[in-house]
C-alpha cells in the first residue's frame, strides 16, 4: 500500500517537474488562444435565424448567439467587401491605404494581423475570398486558372502574412478553382464546404501540434449568382427559384461554421479559441435580407453596413451574452493583438478601431471613439456618416455612393442626425433639434476626413521606404 502511495507521489512530482522545466516558449504557446475570422459575402443583418429571419434555418449561427457574445449593433468599416477586408487586416479604415471599393488593391505597405501574429510565432491560414490584390480572375470560376490567387502575385496572402493559402480573387459558388499557395485547383462542390474543409486540415494539424494559430475563412457566398447545392435549396420548397438558391447558400456557410465549431470541440481547443463571425457589407437581397433596415448594400444607411455580429471564446466569455456597443471590423486587428499579447513593431498610426477585449470581459461600458464612414474620400461632397452611439450623422447623403440612387432610400437632406437607440430604420431627421450636436460631430467628421486624406499620401508609413 504505502509503496503504491510512494510511486504516485513520485508520478505527479516528476508531471509537476516537467511542466515547471518546459520551454518558456511552449508554457506561452499553451496559453495563447488561437484566432478563426469567419466572414460571409453579402449576408446581411437580417439574414439568421437569431436576428428573427421568418425563413432563413440557420442553427449553427443561432446556437453561437446562444452560446457566446451576440453584437447586435456590428458594423462593416465600409458598404463594400475589399474595403471591409482591408479594415480586418489592419484596424484602420481601408481608404487610408486606396482601398477605396470592390477590386481596388490593398497597399503593400500595410501592417496586417497576419503579419503580427506570423512573427509572434502563430501558424497563419488564409481560405476563401481575398479580394484584396486588385484582380478579379476569370469570370468562369470553374475552369482553370479561375480566379485562383496567383503564386507571383505581390498582393498574395502569403505575401502578406499567411504561411498557406487556399484563396480566390474573388467570390466563387459550386466546384470552384481556388489557389492553393499560389498554384490553381480545380475542387469538387459546395464553396463553402470546399473552404471550410481545406481551413480544417490546416486547423487540425495546427491543434495536433500543439502551435497557435490564425485562421481566416472567408466564403464566396452568399454573393450573386447564386447556385446552392439541391439539398440546401430543398429546405426552401415553395418559395421562388431565386430565394431558394440564395438561402440555400446561407444554410451551406451554417452547416460549415457547425462543422467547424464541432471540429474545435473534437480537437479539444474550442474552450482557447477566439472566433468570430460576420459579414463583409449589408445586405443585397432586399429588406429581410437586410432587417428592414434602411438602405442596402452600396449605401451607408443602417442596411448597408450593419451585419451579423458573434465572438466566441469559452474561456474568457462563460455567460451567453448580447450586447447593443456599436462594433465594428475596424475593431477586430487591435482586438487580436490584444487577446493574444502579440506586439506590432513599428505600427502603422493611426488606427481607427479599438480593442474589444474589455468587452468580452464584461467590463466595458462605452465604445470611447466614433466610427466614421466615408463613401469616397476622394470626391469632394461624397457621402459620409459619423456614429457617436446613440447619435449617427450623414453629411451629403445626396451623393450616395454614385451607383445606388437616393430614390431607393427615401428622401435626403444635406445633414441629417439620427437617434439610432430610438429610431433604428434612421426616419426621423434631428438635426434642425440638435445643431450643437451637429455641429460638434460635423467637425469630428471633417477632421477624421483630413486625416484620412494625410494617410492616403503615404505618410503614415515608415520614412524608410516601407517595410
Amino acid at each position: 500500500m504505502w509503496a503504491m502511495r510512494l510511486s504516485c507521489v513520485v508520478a505527479l512530482l516528476c508531471a509537476v517537474l516537467n511542466w515547471v522545466l518546459l520551454p518558456a516558449e511552449s508554457v506561452e504557446a499553451a496559453e495563447r488562444p488561437n484566432v478563426i475570422l469567419v466572414m460571409a459575402d453579402d449576408q446581411g443583418w437580417g439574414d439568421t435565424g437569431y436576428n428573427g429571419h421568418p425563413h432563413l434555418k440557420t442553427p449553427n449561427l443561432d446556437a453561437m448567439a446562444a452560446a457566446g457574445l451576440r453584437l447586435n449593433h456590428f458594423y462593416t468599416a465600409h458598404f463594400n467587401c475589399s474595403p471591409t477586408r482591408a479594415s480586418i487586416m489592419t484596424g484602420r479604415h481601408p481608404h487610408r491605404m486606396g482601398t477605396f471599393s470592390p477590386g481596388r488593391p490593398i497597399r503593400a505597405e500595410e501592417l496586417t494581423v497576419a503579419k503580427v501574429l506570423q512573427g509572434a510565432g502563430y501558424a497563419t491560414g488564409h481560405f476563401g475570398k481575398w479580394h484584396l490584390n486588385g484582380k478579379n480572375g476569370d469570370r468562369n470560376t470553374k475552369v482553370l486558372p479561375g480566379r485562383a490567387v496567383l503564386a507571383a502575385d505581390p498582393l498574395s496572402p502569403g505575401r502578406l502574412g499567411f504561411d498557406e493559402w487556399v484563396s480566390a480573387d474573388n467570390f466563387f459558388d459550386l466546384d470552384p478553382v481556388l489557389g492553393r499557395n499560389g498554384a490553381p485547383e480545380k475542387f469538387e462542390g459546395d464553396g463553402s464546404d470546399v473552404v471550410m474543409g481545406e481551413a480544417l486540415k490546416f486547423i487540425r494539424r495546427q491543434s495536433e501540434a500543439g502551435q497557435p494559430f490564425l485562421a481566416v475563412i472567408w466564403f464566396g457566398n452568399p454573393h450573386v449568382p447564386h447556385e446552392a447545392l439541391p439539398a440546401d435549396r430543398e429546405q426552401y420548397a415553395g418559395l421562388s427559384e431565386a430565394l431558394q438558391n440564395y438561402y440555400g447558400e446561407i444554410t451551406g456557410i451554417d452547416r460549415n461554421v457547425g462543422r467547424l465549431r464541432e471540429a474545435l470541440r473534437e480537437l479539444k481547443v474550442a474552450e482557447n479559441t477566439v472566433l468570430c463571425y460576420c459579414s463583409d457589407n449589408g445586405g443585397a437581397a432586399g429588406p429581410l435580407s437586410t432587417g428592414n433596415l434602411r438602405g442596402s448594400k452600396g449605401t451607408l444607411w443602417e442596411g448597408g453596413l450593419r451585419v451579423p455580429g458573434l465572438i466566441e471564446w469559452p474561456s474568457r466569455i462563460r455567460r451567453p451574452a448580447a450586447s447593443d456597443l456599436p462594433c465594428s471590423t475596424l475593431d477586430l486587428y487591435p482586438t487580436i493583438l490584444a487577446v493574444t499579447g502579440a506586439v506590432a513593431k513599428d505600427q502603422i498610426e493611426p488606427l481607427d478601431g479599438v480593442s474589444l477585449l474589455p468587452l468580452l470581459e464584461g467590463r466595458m461600458e462605452s465604445r470611447g471613439k466614433a466610427i466614421p464612414f466615408v463613401s469616397m474620400i476622394n470626391t469632394e461632397g461624397s457621402h459620409a456618416a459619423l456614429l457617436d452611439w446613440p447619435w449617427k450623422l450623414h453629411t451629403d447623403p445626396r451623393a450616395g455612393n454614385g451607383k445606388k440612387k437616393q430614390a431607393d432610400v427615401g428622401t435626403v437632406e444635406p445633414v441629417m442626425l439620427f437617434d439610432l437607440q430610438a429610431d433604428p430604420r434612421e426616419t426621423t431627421n434631428l438635426a434642425s433639434a440638435e445643431p450643437e450636436r451637429v455641429a460638434k460631430m460635423v467637425s469630428a467628421l471633417s477632421e477624421w476626413k483630413r486625416s484620412v486624406k494625410r494617410s492616403l499620401t503615404g505618410a503614415d508609413y515608415p520614412a524608410a521606404g516601407g517595410r
